[in-house]
Formats: structure tokens, C-alpha cells, sequence
């Protein structure tokens, strides 16, 4: 990880400095702050990475002498069935649908969000996948 973090600090250095020359040279807001968003995003992403790679073990990709296949193996548990990212999608759709076309859909759409973010926070909590 220490890999990657230095990537996205040199990143956030090369966008800054592209926002700063397009800032002076073009005056334009838009394309300006997103730019200098994209810098803030690129810093919190490198000090992510950089932070984490300090407590974790040395992974295959820090290694000069690393195979590829010293990577290999399980990466970690993910749910194979769960229907929870379709309905907060749902949710989403609808809650920026309620951004076009009126604010009475967040009625409809909240609701959604919540009960889909509450099921998949605790889907391997009950049932007959209870995990823990």
C-alpha cells in the first residue's frame, strides 16, 4: 500500500498544480473548483493508503522480489447474494429524481434509502446467515 499512497500524494501534487495554472489562465469557476476538489480527494485517498500501509504487514506489491503469485489467495469476504445494493440504488435514483422534478419524491425515496442501508448493515446478523 505504501505503492499506492505515494501515487495519489504525487497525484494530488500534479493536480494542484494543473488547477492552479488553469485557475490564472482560464477564469473559470466550474472547471476550477472541480480541480481543486479533485486535488482534495487525491490527498484523502494518498493519506488513506500511506496511513493504513503503516500498520499493515508488507504486502506482495511493496516487495522489489515479489512474484505475482505471492499475491494470491482470499482477498476477503464478499456477499454473493445481496439484494440490498439494488434497492439503496433504487433509493438513489429516487432521491435524485427528486432533485429534478420536485422534493416531494424524498417522501418515497428516504424510506427506501434507510430500510435498503439498514438491511445491508446487518444482513449476516439474522437468519440463516447469521454470521456473529
Amino acid at each position: 500500500m505504501k505503492l499506492q499512497g505515494k501515487m495519489f500524494l504525487w497525484l494530488a501534487v500534479f493536480i494542484l498544480a494543473v488547477a492552479i495554472i488553469y485557475g490564472l489562465w482560464s477564469h473559470e469557476t466550474a472547471g476550477t473548483t472541480a480541480l481543486f476538489m479533485a486535488f482534495g480527494l487525491s490527498v484523502m485517498i494518498g493519506y488513506y493508503l500511506a496511513f493504513t500501509a503503516r500498520r499493515a504487514d508488507t504486502g506482495a506489491q511493496d516487495r522489489e522480489d515479489a512474484d505475482v503469485a505471492d499475491d494470491a489467495g482470499e482477498l476477503g469476504f464478499f456477499s454473493p447474494h445481496s439484494w440490498q445494493p439494488l434497492f439503496l440504488g433504487i433509493g438513489g435514483a429516487l432521491a435524485f429524481m427528486g432533485v429534478i422534478f420536485g422534493w416531494w419524491l424524498l417522501y418515497f425515496s428516504v424510506p427506501v434509502i434507510l430500510i435498503a442501508l439498514w438491511g445491508w448493515v446487518f444482513e449476516y446478523y439474522r437468519g440463516e446467515d447469521q454470521r456473529y
